[in-house]
């Protein structure tokens, strides 16, 4: 996929979106008008974002970004999506952190508006690693970028997911429990199971995706530790830099109540996704950025908490990425973008990584 043209996201149109939002926005600032509005090349495939301007007497001008629920004609990536959930989970953590988590605006929970509920926020100028083509491969600035400059992102970067596992409540953070029953790490993996069983309802079931679950299981922590608020998506694509510093810090909808080394173990994973996808289309990449030695190294020096069963943590992170993988392929055979092969596994970009991690023969 990073070599790939981009597939669908969306069925919507663009500029029937800015008209209606234009319209809503009269309803929340009487003689607002929004401009410029626009759908950045970068768009994920789940929520989708429109960035525009404000015109308004007071302020004469604010730039905003828009997080509108994923649209369902577009074979979505995921069942549900809680636009209150991810905003009140920013809202929660620009409380009771210094992250730089961008100023939630308006949450607008009808979808009458623009066909799916929505919400507001303050938009940041900078630049994010990219995912297309990845930030491991020659001629981003990232890659081009000195070691020196790397390490100072990486470092930032750690000092974020220490800061939210050390600073927000859990006790506040209630509504990011997953349903179910046990332990929160428990559940965070049915709810997994329950992803799965929906992404491959009606499709081929994955073997490898269910042998790394029963993997997971040889695996489980003996002492799983406290729950904390996780970002979820917790890797570098997610941040909009100012330079080489954090300058905002996206995409909470995955975030939920699980131990800290789900998130240390989803970012040592997602580098190494790129890494890996880059070492087998001939390049070198980025071999010393984002060393899992190194996340937990600096991750005990800043929070006191040396990080435990990483190798579980680290599959459970393929796992969770080959399920979304799986998910994305699905969609591009929908619109006819791509065919299931005799071995559905091979829809899996890093199924040959996880089948190595599941018979144990991955390296750290």
């Amino acid at each position: 996929m990073a070599t790939a043209p981009r597939p669908r996201t969306s069925t919507r149109d663009p500029e029937e979106l800015a008209r209606r939002l234009t319209a809503w926005l009269g309803t929340r600032l009487p003689g607002a008008k929004a401009t410029g509005v626009t759908v950045p090349e970068s768009n994920g495939m789940s929520s989708e974002t429109l960035l525009f301007d404000i015109e308004h007497p007071e302020p004469p001008l604010r730039a905003c970004a828009l997080r509108v629920a994923a649209d369902p004609d577009a074979y979505t990536i995921f069942p549900v999506y809680d636009m209150r959930r991810q905003y009140d989970t920013m809202r929660l953590v620009a409380e009771h952190t210094a992250l730089p988590v961008p100023r939630v605006l308006w949450l607008e929970e009808d979808p009458g508006p623009l066909g799916a509920p929505f919400f507001v926020m303050e938009r940041k100028e900078g630049r994010v690693p990219p995912d297309v083509m990845p930030y491991t491969y020659e001629g981003n600035w990232l890659h081009a970028a000195s070691d020196a400059e790397r390490a100072a992102l990486e470092d930032a970067t750690v000092r974020i997911v220490a800061e939210l596992h050390d600073r927000c409540p859990v006790e506040q953070a209630g509504f990011l429990a997953l349903p179910g029953e046990g332990s929160a790490l428990h559940r965070h993996v049915e709810s997994q199971r329950a992803y799965y069983a929906w992404v491959v309802d009606g499709r081929p079931r994955s073997p490898l995706i269910e042998s790394a679950f029963d993997r997971l299981m040889e695996l489980w922590p003996q002492d799983e530790g406290d729950a904390v608020l996780n970002w979820g998506d917790a890797r570098i694509g997610n941040i909009i830099y100012d330079g080489f510093t954090p300058a905002a810090v996206l995409d909470w909808e995955m975030a939920a109540l699980a131990p800290r080394e789900v998130d240390l173990g989803w970012t040592v994973y997602l580098h190494r996704f790129f890494q890996d996808l880059t070492v087998s289309f001939g390049q070198p990449g980025l071999p010393e950025f984002l060393r899992r030695d190194r996340i937990e190294s600096r991750y005990a020096e800043l929070t006191g908490h040396t990080p435990r069963a990483m190798d579980f943590y680290v599959l459970y992170a393929a796992l969770r990425q080959a399920i979304v993988m799986l998910r994305v392929a699905y969609r591009q055979v929908h619109f006819g973008e791509a065919v299931v092969p005799d071995d559905p596994d091979k829809l899996i970009l890093h199924h040959a990584s996880l089948a190595a991690m599941v018979q144990g023969d991955y390296g750290s």
